[in-house]
């Protein structure tokens, strides 16, 4: 009875001993498995953002140096933590508009949201948050930008398009576009184009197809014949 008594204390030592001998070992491995489920993980997000962003850069016609600045600004939220504890897919939706502004790639909040299903209040908000923590300064769309691709929606002519830039232009000169988002100045421009050119487009028509609404359409429509002085009939 005593031998197996001595028996047992020695097993419990010696469970001591490699217990305290391989405490190390196995915070160690357990470190190397929790950096490896990390770094799945973190690969898997990135091949899932890597998929969106191609997507989206399929449906918006996105050239590639444009696709690649969106996963490079998606990127770099990712490696300054501004990814944990907010929607993916807002911070994609704000990458690829974001880069198609950088790159000058006329696309809407409205084909933005379309095809990403993120309301235009949270695209904006997320882009604000980026510019501000990535210190990214994004120079303001020209109404000019819309004008053709406007045009092309809309099957009007070159010649209407080219009326349309003259417009677009004699409004930047008289400084008629301050505080006026691009979009509405750019379909404003094209439906009196239209209308001069005798290749007329309904107010809806126009709004459909430039993301502005009716009301918005006329308000600049009416600004921009009273200053320029422009007569339609």
């Amino acid at each position: 009875m005593y031998e197996n008594r001595v028996a047992k204390e020695e097993n419990i030592e010696g469970l001591k001993r490699i217990s305290e001998s391989d405490r190390e070992r196995l915070r160690r491995l357990s470190e190397r498995q929790r950096r490896k489920r990390l770094s799945t993980a973190i690969g898997r997000q990135r091949l899932v953002a890597q998929a969106e962003i191609d997507r989206l850069s399929s449906l918006l016609s996105i050239p590639e140096k444009t696709r690649e600045s969106s996963l490079e600004i998606y990127r770099n939220a990712w490696e300054n933590d501004l990814i944990h504890g907010r929607s993916i897919e807002k911070i994609l939706a704000a990458s690829m508009y974001m880069a198609c502004r950088r790159h000058n790639v006329p696309r809407t909040l409205d084909e933005i949201e379309k095809v990403t299903r993120v309301g235009r209040k949270d695209i904006i908000k997320a882009c604000k948050l980026l510019a501000n923590r990535l210190g990214m300064k994004l120079a303001p769309i020209s109404p000019l930008e819309y004008v053709s691709r406007f045009c092309a929606k809309l099957n009007l002519n070159k010649r209407v398009d080219e009326q349309a830039r003259e417009i677009v232009e004699k409004a930047l000169e008289k400084d008629i576009t301050s505080g006026r988002g691009p979009t509405g100045i750019a379909a404003s421009a094209i439906y009196i184009a239209a209308i001069l050119c005798e290749n007329r487009k309904t107010q809806k028509e126009v709004a459909e197809a430039t993301g502005v609404t009716e009301v918005t359409l006329r308000v600049r429509y009416k600004e921009i014949v009273n200053k320029l002085g422009i007569k339609v009939e």
